[in-house]
């Protein structure tokens, strides 16, 4: 199986009264550049996807409850799934042209937080139905 997502292990530093999550450094390997950081929130059991970014690196992590991604790349028509989230702590960094899509998979609140490269511009992304490239959803 080709790998074209890279996953990172990140630091958790516990302390009295809440833990200190790492992220991401300057130095660190997956960094691009800054371009922007947004959280998006997905709900237990919901799906969203598909989409590509032409253009952007994407620097993923769930600090909160747990998240199923699905990465797809067409040049091999191969896919990638991981698991990540407050108890899989990880950093998956995406290259530009994969399509993906995430799943709530925690019972609560499950944010996704994305350090890109670039800023967000709907020109460099593309978006399909969920059914145009197909998985099992149900497997996550």
């Amino acid at each position: 199986m080709e790998n074209f997502i890279t996953e990172g292990d990140l630091k958790v530093i516990p302390v009295d009264g809440g833990d200190v999550k790492h992220f991401i450094k300057a130095n660190d390997n997956s960094f691009y550049g800054f371009g922007e950081a947004y959280f998006s929130f997905i709900k237990n059991g919901k799906i969203k996807g598909w989409k590509m970014h032409t253009e952007m690196t994407m620097n993923l992590v769930v600090p909160v409850g747990e998240v199923g991604f699905v990465f797809y790349n067409e040049q091999s028509s191969s896919f990638q799934v991981f698991k990540i989230g407050e108890n899989n702590y990880k950093r998956l960094t995406v290259p530009p042209n994969i399509w993906f899509g995430f799943k709530g998979i925690g019972l609560y609140s499950n944010l996704v937080v994305n350090l890109s490269n670039i800023i967000h511009d709907p020109r460099e992304s593309k978006k399909s139905e969920l059914s145009k490239i197909k998985f099992n959803w149900e497997s996550l």
